[in-house]
Formats: C-alpha cells, sequence, structure tokens
C-alpha cells in the first residue's frame, strides 16, 4: 500500500511563495510517476505538474511559475510555487501512479488528501 501525504499549504499573498512537499510511504519501489493536482471550489481537477523518467510537464498556467522536483532518497515530491495569483487558489493533491503488473501492464493513481493553498490579500 501506498501512502501519499501533502504539507506546505496555507495562505500567502499575490506574488508569494510557497513550497508544497508530498511524502511517500509503502511500497514506493513501485511508483513510476508523480504529479501535483489542484482543485478549486466548483471546479474540475486539473494537472499542475507532474515528473517521470526525468522528465516534467507542466500546466501552461503554470509553466514558468511552479517548480516540481523529486527526491527519490527521501520517497518525496515537492512543489515549488512562486508568484502566486489568486486563481492558483485551490486545494492541491499529490498524485502517484502507482504500477500493479506490467505484464499485461497496469497501474493505478494513489492520492494524497490535499493540502489547500489561498492566495489573498
Amino acid at each position: 500500500q501506498v501512502q501519499l501525504v501533502e504539507s506546505g499549504g496555507g495562505l500567502v499573498q499575490p506574488g508569494g511563495s510557497l513550497r508544497l512537499s508530498c511524502a511517500a510511504s509503502g511500497s514506493i519501489f513501485s511508483i513510476r510517476a508523480m504529479g501535483w493536482y489542484r482543485q478549486a471550489p466548483g471546479k474540475q481537477r486539473e494537472l499542475v505538474a507532474t515528473i517521470s523518467g526525468g522528465n516534467t510537464n507542466y500546466a501552461d498556467s503554470v509553466k514558468g511559475r511552479f517548480t516540481i522536483s523529486r527526491d527519490n532518497a527521501k520517497n518525496a515530491t515537492y512543489l515549488q510555487m512562486d508568484s502566486l495569483k489568486p486563481e492558483d487558489t485551490a486545494v492541491y493533491y499529490c498524485n502517484a501512479e502507482r504500477v500493479v503488473r506490467m505484464i499485461p501492464y497496469k497501474s493505478v493513481e494513489v492520492w494524497g488528501q490535499g493540502t489547500p493553498v489561498t492566495v489573498s490579500s
């Protein structure tokens, strides 16, 4: 069982910075990719950033402002958020793709419980 726990959310002013952390525990060696998603009230959950195989991917809305990183030794992923905007306000969720088996390929998504981020004056 893989468990994800996020931390680092809070209230910041526009233009400020915040660093989110996600710690994974359990069967961590089965994790292929990790990422961050966010969901604002009344809106669908959207992808923020992912990291896998040395590659990173960002939503256009956060590109250049957010940076995702991964520390395999600590089984954690981080999201450095700079130049925050009010529209960044949402609950941020850590996500991991856990490979169940290779043939046939099967994977499941594991989600953290979320950490709220509020960008406001």
